[in-house]
């Protein structure tokens, strides 16, 4: 459902449900932001963030110059060196074969 009045918000669902006397699911119905552009905003700062990594700056660093939690860009680096980590293969020669090509189809 896409939200009536789309913004983001400063305050969370269940301090504002408590103070206008309502449900949390009225907040989020009334002002959730749409899907897509979380989505967007999201891989943009995992861009960002991958791309200072890739400078050398530390998370520190890069947390306050993008006013996200330490954990948050923690977890985006992460993310990015298991993606730019090559895959090995094993190389390994099996009983009966002649070389790692001999690899039977199936």
């Amino acid at each position: 459902m896409v939200a009536l009045n789309p913004v983001r918000r400063s305050l969370t669902a269940k301090v504002m449900a408590e103070r206008l006397g309502v449900s949390e699911r009225t907040i989020f119905n009334y002002i959730a932001e749409p899907r897509g552009e979380y989505e967007a905003r999201a891989n943009e700062r995992r861009r960002l963030i991958a791309e200072k990594r890739a400078q050398g700056m530390t998370m520190r660093a890069i947390a306050a110059e993008l006013g996200v939690s330490l954990g948050l860009v923690a977890t985006y680096a992460k993310e990015a060196d298991q993606i730019a980590q090559p895959v090995e293969l094993d190389t390994q020669v099996l009983p009966g074969q002649t070389s790692v090509d001999d690899v039977p189809d199936e």
